[in-house]
C-alpha cells in the first residue's frame, strides 16, 4: 500500500499543478469622485517577506523540521557541504546539503539519509529494491549496514509546501524500506 502512495505522488503533484487558479472576487467599482492627480510613482523593489522559506538556506528546511518537532543539530561543514543531524520520535537521520556558498548558503541540493538495522538482505535484493522505487534508494555502506537516502535539488523558487512535500517523501522511503528489511522476499513480490 506504501508502495502505491509513492508511485501516486508524482501524479498527484501533476494534478496540483494543473489546476487552474482560483478566479478573484469580482471588482468593487470605484468611488464617483476623481482621485486627484499623483507624480509618476517610481517602481520599487519588493523586499522579501520576514521570516519567507528559502531552501537553498539549510535553515530554512531546518526550522521546517524543527516545526515538525525534530531536534536539528548543525553538525559539521565541509567544503561545499552542510551536514545536519536530525532527531525525532520517529527516526534519527542525516541532512547534507551540498554545492552550497562558502557561507554554507545558496545550496544546489540536499540528501536525506539513515542507516538502518542490518538485516540479512543481499546485494541482489538491494538492487531489485532500488529497481522498484521511484524516489528512494537503499545502499550498503563499507562496514554492510544497509541505508535508505533521498535526495532532491533545492531552487530559491522552492516553497514552504515543496519542501514539506519532499519530507513526506522521505517519510514514504522510511516506511517502505521497514517494509522491505522486514521481508524483502515478500515486499519484492508485490512490488513486481
Amino acid at each position: 500500500m506504501t508502495r502505491l502512495r509513492l508511485l501516486l505522488l508524482p501524479a498527484a503533484l501533476l494534478c496540483v499543478a494543473a489546476t487552474p487558479p482560483a478566479k478573484p472576487a469580482p471588482a468593487k467599482p470605484a468611488a464617483a469622485k476623481a482621485a486627484p492627480a499623483k507624480a509618476p510613482a517610481r517602481p520599487v523593489a519588493a523586499a522579501p517577506a520576514a521570516g519567507s522559506f528559502d531552501a537553498t538556506n539549510p535553515q530554512g528546511l531546518m526550522d521546517l523540521l524543527g516545526a515538525a518537532g525534530a531536534k536539528v543539530q548543525t553538525s559539521r561543514r565541509e567544503e561545499d557541504s552542510v551536514f545536519v543531524a536530525v532527531t525525532s520520535t520517529a527516526a534519527s537521520f542525516s541532512l547534507q546539503f551540498a554545492g552550497c556558498s562558502p557561507q554554507g548558503r545558496a545550496c544546489k541540493a540536499f540528501l536525506l539519509d539513515r542507516a538502518l538495522p542490518r538485516s540479512a538482505v543481499t546485494g541482489a535484493q538491494i538492487n531489485a529494491f532500488n529497481q522498484t522505487s521511484v524516489m528512494c534508494r537503499v545502499y550498503q555502506a563499507q562496514g554492510g549496514e544497509p541505508h535508505v537516502a533521498y535526495s532532491a535539488l533545492v531552487f530559491k523558487s522552492m516553497t514552504r509546501d515543496d519542501a514539506a512535500t519532499h519530507l513526506l517523501a522521505w517519510q514514504g522511503c522510511l516506511a517502505d524500506t521497514a517494509d522491505f528489511l522486514r521481508d524483502p522476499v515478500a515486499y519484492l513480490a508485490n512490488a513486481a
